[in-house]
């Protein structure tokens, strides 16, 4: 079930490159920086991530960034995820997401098992939902 909304995000991707394949798809990493809120303090949330392509077209993510508040907190998190390609161009990912931080503002993330939803459209502009999943 999904509880309270943690965090949010609006961005832009940074940088793309195309990394070596080990015998699957294409393998494309992606570098994101976005405006952000968790748990109500704004943020600067910095992430990479890498994309593969899977047979049936869709997408297998992985990835790790940081966020810094706008009070000096930090947290890093790690997630995982499935996507595909939308319709205009752009690309949709869901999945789930850890933190860890050792800011007392923060600490609550570090109890939280949380999904997101993260948007990219065609010029690049991100977005990211993040929701506790309880």
């Amino acid at each position: 079930m999904l509880g309270d909304k943690v965090g949010e995000a609006q961005g832009k991707i940074t940088g793309r490159r195309v990394l070596p394949s080990t015998g699957g798809g294409p393998v494309v990493e992606t570098s994101y920086e976005a405006a952000a809120t968790h748990l109500g303090i704004k943020a600067t949330d910095i992430g990479t991530y890498k994309s593969v392509a899977r047979p049936d077209g869709t997408l297998w993510g992985e990835g790790q960034g940081v966020l810094m508040g706008a009070g000096g907190e930090m947290a890093t998190w790690v997630g995982t995820g499935v996507g595909h390609f939308t319709s205009t161009g752009g690309i949709s990912f869901r999945g789930a997401v850890y933190y860890q931080s050792s800011s007392p503002a923060w600490a609550r993330l570090n109890t939280v098992a949380a999904v997101y939803e993260h948007e990219i459209d065609a010029s690049g502009n991100a977005s990211n939902q993040i929701w506790e999943w309880k």
